[in-house]
């Protein structure tokens, strides 16, 4: 499966467009991981815990994307576009969303 932010892919046709496809992923932050990226905010550096989080979380929407892309008969998705958002009441949820255009490519 090919995954693409372009409108198109370099060399390859377009033959079918198989509509608009989409992936989601929300997953909790703990407050353990809550309590260190405080102390990191202060003292600086990477707050290791939320990019693991968020790499976990856009590999599920990967995973959705190209689950439903495959079921479209697709085997490349274009125009992909990444979102990132900081859901619920305290904002302890993460959530991935990715959609994109399942394209059949010759």
């Amino acid at each position: 499966m090919i995954f693409t932010t372009t409108p198109s892919v370099e060399n390859r046709e377009i033959v079918r467009y198989c509509g608009v496809v989409t992936g989601e992923a929300i997953i909790g932050a703990n407050i353990f991981s809550d309590m260190f990226a405080k102390v990191r905010d202060i003292v600086g550096g990477r707050a290791g815990a939320y990019e693991k989080a968020l790499q976990t979380a856009r590999g599920e929407a990967f995973a959705d994307l190209e689950h439903e892309a495959k079921d479209a008969g697709a085997n490349a998705v274009i125009g992909i576009d990444l979102d990132y958002e900081v859901i619920g009441e305290t904002g302890s949820m993460l959530m991935v969303s990715i959609s994109g255009t399942a394209v059949e490519l010759r």
